[in-house]
């Protein structure tokens, strides 16, 4: 145990590659959300072909296989890509499919008088997108893009089978040097748990900053004290 734990270096650095691929990765994934889920929402057919094309073909495929063309098949044809690229590009594209149902689906979910509401004030399509739906759609994201960049931050692991060295080649390594396979897996196992809930907190930091801005905070709850001395609206009546 004592050389697994010896090795933080190793460690530090295959978390800090894990952390800097979930972070771009979901950048990536992010934007791509965003143009094809609001086009997977617009008015006009063609748009919304773009939007199904995307998200069947890249949800469709492991996030593995597109890993390896995008490392190993597109080189044959001249296209040459960084293993730090084609890592990023092969998790965001496959993730951001996902979010795009995310994205399209919140949107359709705003009440339909909201919509009214801005035809009635005479609001340009990017108008009403801007001020009134995607305001309200995006706290109904968060909670599943809460859950998409902890699955990306897990799919990570694919990139050790290309040469980078991440959280799980780290932890392969340094059981292979150590020969201690239970207490180097532990290892990985802790620091991908502390990660993931690294970004856990921060997604419910973000939701409760939108829903303050969107006013839907709600009244905190009356403590047991309040609740034993039957003050109005604590449920108890005299």
């Amino acid at each position: 145990m004592a050389d697994v734990l010896g090795s933080y270096d190793q460690w530090l650095a295959g978390a800090w590659l894990t952390i800097q691929l979930t972070l771009l990765g979901g950048a990536l994934a992010l934007a791509l959300a965003m143009i094809f889920g609001m086009a997977g929402a617009s008015r006009h057919a063609w748009v919304r072909v773009l939007n199904r094309v995307y998200v069947e073909f890249f949800r469709g495929n492991a996030t593995l296989v597109l890993l390896f063309w995008f490392f190993y098949a597109l080189p044959l044809i001249g296209l040459r890509f960084t293993t730090m690229f084609a890592a990023i590009l092969a998790l965001g594209l496959n993730i951001g499919a996902y979010g795009a149902e995310v994205v399209r689906g919140s949107i359709k979910a705003v009440p339909k008088a909201q919509y009214e509401a801005t035809v009635a004030l005479n609001f340009t399509p990017f108008q009403r997108m801007r001020r009134v739906l995607l305001p309200q759609a995006f706290a109904l994201m968060l909670p599943p893009f809460g859950n998409l960049i902890i699955e990306l931050m897990k799919g990570t692991a694919i990139v050790s089978l290309v040469g980078l060295v991440d959280l799980t080649r780290a932890s392969k390594d340094i059981q292979g040097s150590s020969g201690e396979t239970i207490a180097a897996f532990s290892v990985a196992l802790v620091l991908y748990f502390v990660i993931a809930q690294m970004l856990q907190l921060f997604v419910r930091y973000a939701e409760r900053r939108v829903d303050r801005m969107l006013g839907r905070r709600l009244p905190s709850e009356p403590s047991l004290g309040t609740i034993a001395a039957g003050a109005p609206g604590a449920g108890v009546t005299g």
